[in-house]
């Protein structure tokens, strides 16, 4: 389960639990759906000429196996933070990325010559770009939801920008289309919503998304994926199920996308999550090594910006600043760094090219902190070109993958204080061939203090409005040297505003004045570090932001 900008996981434990038993039950039986289990490969009538579907794989035009190793991340909140978003996800090795868009019924509208724009981005940058609706979030249970019909007549109002860019882009006609108030309703919707994009002559990939809020913990999508399969008259479509505390063990994992693999149905993790939240704990170790295993794609929630910030791979959009969460997904096992091929209409995968790129000079140590380290090394070349460079602890006989960088040097964070560390540097090419290893550098980081610092900034806004209340946001950063274990922040409204619910933090509130204590998840800041906390408040006509702030009884700069 996450939450998305303007967008709260709604369901009750009963409803999850009830909808489990029911999901578990087809495991023990071993039961896949008739309509699965009859399922027999189709030949397309009219295959697409860039992106396709061939046998339940995702394939390029040439023929070539695309797996998917990307990263999510919110353009239509935050748009300036686009570009350089998406040439730091290459350069952390991602060959995807999945875009979020607004189609104007919920958020404002993402316009022809902003969609163009972000596929010029993506090319560029050599990345497969998924598209795709954020309004049509939760519908059914979401009020503010839209339909997947509005999706499609977006898409379609986008043909001229988007035809001709096959070999480029997938079209996710809705976010998780349907939320948990008869998800059985998603079936027809999505089966209109194709055949309402072929008419109008798109002849993209599509992808769709499975109902409760894309979890599919009812079946539905699982149940109906071949009638929906053959509603599409090209055959090129493929199945998103995205992968949060509804997939905890390792049993529903496998099971789930054994049954579209087994069925030649193709399917790719359109989202995942690894933090626990409160109706789990999901199980991302073995979403990733079986998408490996199956040769399946894998796209990680989120980039930055998260109203609970425990989902952001990059924190604060910084890509030298990883979470533990994007060190996983990003430099773990079965992670991108380790396992994205660049797709070969960038010239990914040459044919031929063997030649491993030549070994990497000896990583010099430098800026040294309690947390951190910059580390540099003399290039390796290669007979085609090398694309990246992955940073490896070494520990006796092990690695770990800690860092990426596209150039020869990078900044290793999330380190602890007063410890050794042995790094060394690896290159790789776009074909996959990977270097020797370097020679080690042995780093011991600075010792860090316990005492609190009180050096802060805050920064506050509003997300969204509405009559009678809003969404709030208030970011706050450790402009100090020291950790910061434990923290309390002070603000007031003018206007009346009441704090009704939050993530990230408990408030406590006074007439105006707010005091808040962190979660568990933000109650620590490393120096230079920040956390973020949501809220949802009520208001009158008028809704003034705070303007002064004190952590722990000292005066934070407001920016």
């Amino acid at each position: 389960m996450r939450t998305t900008r303007g967008t709260t996981r709604k369901r009750s434990l009963t409803e999850l639990l009830t909808g489990l038993v029911a999901f578990l039950g087809l495991i023990a039986l071993g039961v896949l759906s008739p309509a699965a289990a009859q399922a027999q490969p189709r030949t397309p009538s009219a295959q697409a000429a860039g992106l396709h579907i061939s046998d339940g794989r995702l394939l390029e035009g040439n023929g070539n196996d695309f797996i998917m190793r990307g990263v999510n991340h919110a353009h239509t909140w935050y748009p300036s933070r686009t570009t350089k978003s998406l040439a730091d996800i290459k350069a952390l090795g991602a060959n995807t990325v999945r875009v979020v868009l607004a189609d104007g019924h919920r958020w404002t509208k993402n316009s022809a010559a902003d969609v163009a724009d972000i596929v010029s981005q993506c090319k560029a940058n050599r990345l497969i770009c998924v598209l795709e609706v954020h309004d049509t979030t939760g519908y059914g249970e979401e009020t503010a939801a839209g339909t997947l019909d509005e999706a499609a007549d977006y898409w379609i109002g986008l043909k001229n920008v988007l035809a001709g860019e096959e070999d480029y882009i997938v079209i996710n006609i809705g976010n998780e289309p349907w939320g948990n108030t008869n998800p059985a309703g998603w079936t027809d919707p999505t089966i209109a919503a194709i055949k309402k994009l072929r008419s109008a002559g798109l002849e993209h990939t599509i992808m769709v998304d499975a109902p409760n809020w894309g979890q599919d913990w009812q079946g539905v999508m699982r149940a109906n994926a071949q009638a929906v399969y053959d509603a599409d008259s090209t055959g090129n479509l493929i199945f998103s199920i995205h992968m949060y505390s509804v997939f905890d063990t390792a049993s529903e994992i496998t099971d789930y996308l054994n049954a579209f693999v087994n069925a030649k149905l193709p399917i790719v993790i359109g989202e995942f999550g690894g933090p626990a939240d409160q109706y789990g704990d999901p199980d991302e170790d073995t979403m990733m090594a079986t998408a490996e295993r199956l040769r399946l794609g894998y796209i990680a929630w989120s980039w930055s910006g998260n109203t609970d910030p425990i989902l952001d791979l990059a924190i604060d959009f910084d890509p030298t600043r990883l979470s533990s969460w994007g060190q996983r997904a990003i430099n773990g096992a079965n992670g991108i760094a380790q396992t994205s091929k660049e797709a070969t209409v960038f010239g990914g995968g040459t044919p031929g090219d063997t030649q491993a790129p030549t070994t990497p000079g000896t990583p010099a140590a430098s800026a040294v902190t309690a947390t951190s380290v910059t580390l540099a090394w003399s290039a390796a070349t290669d007979n085609v070109g090398v694309t990246g460079y992955d940073v490896v602890r070494v520990s006796g006989g092990s690695e770990t993958t800690v860092a990426a960088s596209t150039t020869n040097t990078v900044a290793v964070t999330g380190l602890t204080a007063d410890t050794a560390y042995t790094f060394a540097v690896y290159a790789h090419d776009a074909a996959g061939n990977r270097s020797a290893r370097s020679a080690t550098v042995n780093v011991t980081t600075d010792k860090g203090s316990s005492t609190p610092g009180t050096a802060c900034s805050v920064g506050y806004r509003v997300v969204n409005e509405w009559p009678g209340g809003f969404q709030g946001e208030i970011a706050l950063r450790n402009t100090g040297t020291a950790t910061l274990n434990g923290w309390t922040l002070a603000f007031s409204f003018a206007n009346g505003q009441t704090v009704s619910n939050m993530w990230g933090g408990t408030p406590t509130q006074t007439g105006g004045t707010v005091s808040v204590v962190p979660a568990a998840y933000t109650s620590t800041i490393t120096a230079g570090g920040s956390v973020t906390v949501g809220f949802i408040g009520a208001k009158g006509a008028t809704n003034t932001a705070p303007t002064a702030f004190t952590l722990n009884g000292t005066s934070c700069t407001a920016t």
